[in-house]
């Protein structure tokens, strides 16, 4: 504890009495500062204890002492020392009914108590009171390494302890990894939004949250700009010095056990990248060898091969990674990542939290990633899931979509993959002789041909949808063949004119 008005009365050698604000003599004192201006104020800086001896002072009027008083507690100074004997021989009551107006802390002090005597016990407090909290913040440290050890659950246990409160580990994406104690956990959830904020700036970063009975600190982990994770430390009052030495303690053990984590995903990312290659060349066996357990649970089930691009930062790959791999590791499950330049590959169990992620992933805004995701496959269809990838990322790409699974190519129809200007082009070319022929209200060819081609050339029920008779819809279709030159007996020419018929319709609506 640092010095206050209370522990001063209270040493024996200084005979200092309390001549007004007894109820505030537990306040802390910064330290004892001497001055004999009338007007000290723009030389305090908030905390300290004032001597004086009223040397220049009209401490025998009123209005000076109350305009004196209130400046002073106006500049957060935390009591006046009066000395007696010196220029009065008592406190004046001019000074004394002010202080206790003010309920301002006055102490008397003794002839024989000189100034020097009270600022050495402040100092001599002061400087207990760090060694106390340097001691203490070496034991914290030596504790919380211990911990560290058996586990982050422990250290954030230690460190709750020490500083009275709770703690909270947070991974990249903002999502809780442990908290303790455990009824915390509401209270940390709620902090995902100011974690993604701090995960927006360059590491080393932190911030302050919450009112002062629920104080929030919220500091980063990571050696490099990029945040790799959080710490929040939950108290009921601003941390003391000793509290925040264990503070910085965990902050820095737990940024060791994350750089730790993200060199064994790197080493695990080039096992990853082996494992992939051999799956794609059709070496399940040896991919399963080389798996192991880091990797075979993920082997021995369906999974989703997800392939994403990106044309502008290659940070949004990292942050895909990270949500996926977050999300994984939540929920116990493997999941190979493999970055490969402006590409990421992931093998992620299928209807997994980290497909979940990757559905759900939303890219930074202005971001230009595109997300293909096959469908579910074991390892003997690794080719051919990473070939749907690509298919699914190359339609995501032409629709200006964030994503695209293979799945939905396959459950829908082959018309709105062909919704690109080359495809509108051809269509619009090949049709306009007959829109234009229909144009000069000399028959319905363009309807014809689209009833004629639906029945699959079947001339009495395509007349019936026209309302026509079959001969005049025989007629329509050997005018469709002249103006076009194209012969409807070919079967490539009726699938192009189809084509052509449902984009030029896909357009309409």
């Amino acid at each position: 504890m640092p010095p206050t008005l209370a522990s001063l009365v209270q040493h024996s050698a200084l005979k200092l009495t309390v001549r007004a604000g007894e109820g505030r003599l537990d306040t802390p004192v910064r330290w004892a500062h001497v001055s004999e201006l009338a007007d000290p104020v723009p030389y305090m800086e908030g905390g300290e204890l004032l001597l004086i001896t009223a040397m220049t002072l009209d401490a025998e009027d009123p209005q000076t002492m109350r305009r004196y008083v209130r400046r002073l507690m106006g500049a957060g100074v935390v009591g006046l020392g009066f000395a007696v004997g010196v220029t009065y021989d008592t406190v004046p009551d001019a000074l004394l009914d002010a202080a206790r107006e003010e309920d301002f802390p006055l102490l008397e002090v003794p002839r024989r108590t000189p100034f020097l005597a009270i600022s050495k016990a402040v100092s001599a407090a002061i400087s207990a009171d760090q060694y106390r909290a340097v001691t203490a913040g070496f034991e914290a440290q030596r504790e919380l390494t211990r911990a560290a050890l058996a586990g982050p659950g422990d250290l954030l246990a230690r460190l709750a302890a020490h500083v009275d409160g709770w703690a909270a580990l947070y991974d990249t994406a903002g999502a809780v990894v442990a908290v303790r104690p455990e009824w915390a956990g509401r209270r940390a959830a709620r902090l995902t939004a100011d974690v993604a904020r701090l995960r927006d700036r360059a590491a080393p970063a932190s911030a302050v949250v919450g009112g002062s009975d629920d104080r929030v600190e919220l500091q980063s982990l990571g050696t490099g700009r990029r945040v790799r994770g959080a710490l929040a430390v939950g108290t009921g009052a601003p941390l003391g010095t000793a509290e925040r030495y264990a503070v910085h303690s965990a902050v820095a053990l737990l940024t060791l056990t994350t750089e730790r984590t993200r060199a064994l995903q790197l080493a695990e990312q080039r096992l990853g990248a082996a494992v992939l290659r051999m799956l794609l060349s059709g070496q399940q066996d040896h991919a399963r060898a080389v798996a192991g357990d880091l990797y075979g649970g993920l082997l021995d089930a369906p999974f989703r091969l997800v392939i994403a691009e990106t044309e502008g930062e290659a940070a949004d790959l990292g942050v895909l990674a990270e949500a996926m791999e977050s999300a994984a590791a939540r929920s116990g499950e493997a999941v190979l990542v493999v970055p490969e330049g402006d590409r990421l590959v992931v093998l992620a169990s299928d209807g997994g939290d980290a497909v979940a992620a990757c559905v759900s992933f939303t890219p930074e805004e202005g971001g230009e990633l595109v997300i293909g995701l096959s469908a579910p496959a074991g390892p003997i269809a690794a080719a051919s899931a990473y070939k749907q990838a690509e298919q699914a990322l190359s339609v995501a790409r032409r629709r200006g979509r964030p994503l695209v699974e293979h799945e939905e190519l396959v459950a829908g129809s082959l018309v709105p993959l062909l919704a690109d200007d080359a495809v509108r082009a051809f269509a619009d070319g090949m049709l306009r002789a007959l829109y234009e022929h229909d144009a000069t209200g000399r028959g319905d060819l363009v309807a014809s041909l689209r009833a004629w081609l639906s029945r699959h050339g079947q001339w009495d029920a395509a007349a019936a949808d026209l309302g026509v008779h079959r001969h005049t819809l025989r007629y329509r279709m050997r005018r469709v063949e002249e103006i076009l030159g194209r012969s409807l007996d070919d079967p490539d020419v009726r699938m192009e004119l189809w084509l052509a018929l449902k984009t030029t319709a896909s357009q309409d609506t």
